[in-house]
């Protein structure tokens, strides 16, 4: 059988394919079949052709789903935009992909500026946006046939980076050729990786706007396995949904973890999570305490992979390989790893540099040749902008972004290390580590806190995290300011806008 929604329905048309919770909301193979056809239809009757791009800014939703399988069915690209973007982002990636359509929830930001008090709102693209006129997709989409749509040809995403440290940055790669229904070799790689099969119940816990929770659902869906989609993320309803549904793999962020980990200890000692035989990890590095603590809990389920939106290349490691390389991230999977230093020379085992990958990944960023020739080294490998270094079995550690490099004195500070520390004091619930003007040394460390209480913040608080971390990593990295908010600006994947803090707290600084 081939590995596709539209022949897995007619294998199994009634199966359970989707659960969205906590609205219920679930659909069959067979229906989720039916909806993606007249998603493509819909589409089509808008006056849409092949190699089209549309922009989708939607709450997980069976209509999110609907309308990414129905675009991958009449040869369109489809943008995945996040729900909580200003409306000057979301203007500007629809600006940059060319996007003729955009389908807007009525609960973003955007969607004030659109027509109607429509759920969902389908906006024609005006000149120079960012007017939005049209009307509920709804209307659309309920007028449409149910039938394959004719001359299917398969469409793809077109993926913008989270933006953590300037403007997103768009990854369009070209058009699939061959029949709507082959299997996405990217789908087969990810399930093979996971074991994942049609006998699996797939937990989804993030956004699918984001490119590894897009990739994981699809995967689910295509190889008929069964998937509860959290329309937003909780901690005490994801154990529940485990334990509900029997789930076998699952997708998380190192922050799921740690709020996993705050529940009472009463709520995780009656969880069920045996029925758990994979637990994913990435997007960000997780700090080794909180991830001893969840092999403690879930037993040596916990399988993590290192990549990025570009898919130049990835690593992973299973629980077993971690717990003899704590802390790192694995060993390449995709392409070769390379640690360069700053003059672009490879570094012995064990040193510290900037994180290339070399493979034939086709790539480049859309529109900005600037941008893809930055992110080169002169032997033409590739990196995603992570510093980090190599052990003698040739497992990466990360040790932070090239951006959030401290230079203190000419001494280079990762504030990940530092970071990852302070989320082992109880008094902390969230933390953020980064660089500022300093007259004397370049730049010198301080740190942002959410405290676990937020009574607590003051002083004396400081006083005791400041002394915790030089007793735990020495005078060097400790910070010589600690300032508390009491919430962080972080990506739903979990993913911290840490540029917005540094700007906060650089300018009092630089006035001081």
């Amino acid at each position: 059988m081939t590995y596709h929604l539209h022949n897995i329905a007619s294998v199994t048309p009634h199966k359970l394919a989707l659960v969205f919770e906590p609205s219920g909301r679930s659909r069959t193979f067979v229906e989720l079949e039916t909806e993606a056809n007249m998603a493509a239809n819909a589409l089509r009757s808008l006056g849409l052709v092949t190699g089209d791009c549309i922009a989708l800014c939607l709450e997980n939703s069976p209509e999110l789903l609907a309308l990414t399988l129905g675009a991958q069915r009449i040869g369109l690209y489809y943008v995945l935009a996040s729900t909580k973007l200003s409306t000057a982002d979301l203007n500007y990636i629809l600006a940059d992909s060319a996007a003729r359509f955009a389908i807007i929830s009525g609960a973003t930001e955007a969607a004030q500026h659109a027509s109607g008090n429509a759920d969902f709102v389908c906006a024609v693209r005006s000149i120079g946006w960012p007017e939005f006129t049209g009307s509920s997709w709804n209307e659309v989409f309920t007028k449409a046939s149910k039938e394959l749509p004719s001359g299917p040809l398969p469409g793809r995403e077109m993926v913008y980076t989270s933006g953590t440290t300037g403007r997103p940055k768009g990854v369009r790669k070209p058009a699939f050729t061959g029949a709507f229904d082959a299997v996405d070799s990217r789908n087969a790689y990810t399930a093979a990786g996971i074991e994942l099969t049609s006998d699996s119940v797939y937990l989804s816990t993030s956004p699918l706007y984001h490119a590894a929770p897009n990739r994981y659902l699809s995967a689910a869906v295509h190889f008929g396995a069964t998937s509860i989609v959290m329309e937003r993320f909780d901690a005490r309803p994801a154990l529940d949904f485990i334990a509900r549904y029997k789930c076998t793999h699952s997708l998380w962020v190192p922050t799921m973890f740690h709020r996993l980990l705050r529940l009472p200890q009463q709520d995780r000692q009656q969880s069920d999570v045996s029925s758990m035989r994979m637990a994913v990890h990435g997007a960000a590095p997780c700090p080794v305490h909180l991830k001893e603590q969840m092999i403690d809990w879930w037993g040596p389920v916990l399988y993590e992979y290192y990549s990025g939106t570009e898919g130049i290349g990835a690593t992973s490691i299973s629980s077993q390989e971690w717990l003899l390389h704590k802390g790192s991230v694995g060993r390449a999977k995709d392409g070769i790893l390379h640690i360069l230093d700053d003059a672009g020379r490879e570094v012995p085992t064990g040193t510290v540099g900037l994180v290339f990958f070399e493979s034939d990944a086709k790539f480049e960023y859309w529109n900005d040749p600037v941008k893809t020739q930055g992110i080169h080294s002169a032997q033409g490998w590739r990196s995603f902008g992570d510093v980090g270094y190599m052990d003698a079995d040739e497992y990466l550690y990360l040790t932070d972004r090239k951006d959030f490099t401290i230079n203190s004195g000419g001494v280079k500070i990762y504030p990940q290390e530092i970071e990852d520390a302070l989320l082992g004091h109880a008094g902390v619930q969230d933390v953020a580590v980064f660089g500022v003007p300093n007259p004397e040394f370049g730049e010198e460390v301080i740190a942002v806190v959410q405290p676990a209480s937020p009574s607590h913040a003051g002083a004396e608080l400081e006083a005791v995290l400041r002394t915790f971390c030089r007793e735990t990593l020495g005078p060097i990295k400790t910070p010589r300011r600690v300032y508390f908010e009491t919430d962080f600006p972080r990506h739903d994947t979990g993913k911290l806008y840490k540029k917005a803090l540094k700007d906060k707290y650089s300018l009092p600084i630089i006035l001081a």
